[in-house]
């Protein structure tokens, strides 16, 4: 079973095929704003390195966030382009379950995070049973403190991956070590989701033909776009005005 998996949702592109659990090839590009450009190129080379034809491709996979808006986008409305041109399902999977699968050999409980901007991250927790990642605590969208609040509830060893906790890691670990919980840091090489582990991912759901098709595949988003909530505020604000 041929996987293609796409990761756009936070600032990097990556691509990866896999033939079941066994990586044919993948890439990884760091960019906040160049999705849309590198996408489809990358798409082409992986393929290419994979010695693949895209015709072969049996099933797609793609992270549907939480992450950024308009990179989620890019990669969702890719993935489903795709999927409806081969007639082949699709696996959306969240980048806080990328994010945990990459730590899964830890025996603590695992925060996921991703950088939500405007203050807040996106995280879930979840704990390693029998080398099944098992969600424990839904996505959620709050401020670091709210995140604080749900470790210290919990009241377990942590094991922290992702780019949320690594841009406040300075100001969890300070509130934190007043907890007197055990904590852990992930390699900063894991802040990012990978199409390489996503690919993984989706070949084991793919086999449990836990799957989706293009027009069934809904986003995660959590909160709505800062341009709608822009939208939004600007519209209370002119009808307290007149």
């Amino acid at each position: 079973m041929i996987i293609l998996a796409i990761d756009t949702a936070t600032g990097a592109v990556s691509v990866a095929i896999a033939n079941g659990k066994k990586l044919l090839a993948s890439a990884h590009v760091s960019s906040d704003r160049r999705h849309v450009e590198l996408l489809a190129p990358m798409i082409k080379n992986v393929c290419k390195q994979a010695d693949i034809s895209l015709r072969e491709i049996d099933v797609v996979s793609v992270d549907v966030g939480p992450g950024l808006f308009t990179g989620m986008r890019v990669g969702i409305a890719t993935a489903k382009t795709i999927s409806q041109a081969l007639d082949v399902p699709i696996v959306g999977i969240s980048s806080l379950d990328v994010l945990a699968r990459s730590v899964s050999t830890t025996e603590r409980v695992v925060l996921a995070t991703i950088d939500a901007r405007r203050g807040e991250l996106y995280w879930a927790m979840y704990r390693n049973d029998n080398s099944t990642c098992v969600e424990v605590k839904p996505p959620v969208v709050g401020t670091v403190s709210d995140c604080i609040v749900d470790l210290v509830d919990r009241g377990q060893a942590t094991l922290i991956v992702g780019n949320g906790a690594l841009r406040y890691q300075t100001a969890m670990a300070q509130s934190l070590e007043e907890t007197g919980l055990s904590i852990e840091w992930a390699s900063e090489q894991l802040a990012q989701p990978s199409a390489t582990v996503l690919a993984l991912v989706a070949a084991e759901r793919a086999l449990l033909e836990e799957w989706q098709t293009a027009g069934e595949l809904q986003a995660l988003y959590l909160r709505a776009p800062d341009a709608e909530i822009n939208w939004l505020t600007r519209s209370e604000q002119t009808r307290f005005a007149t």
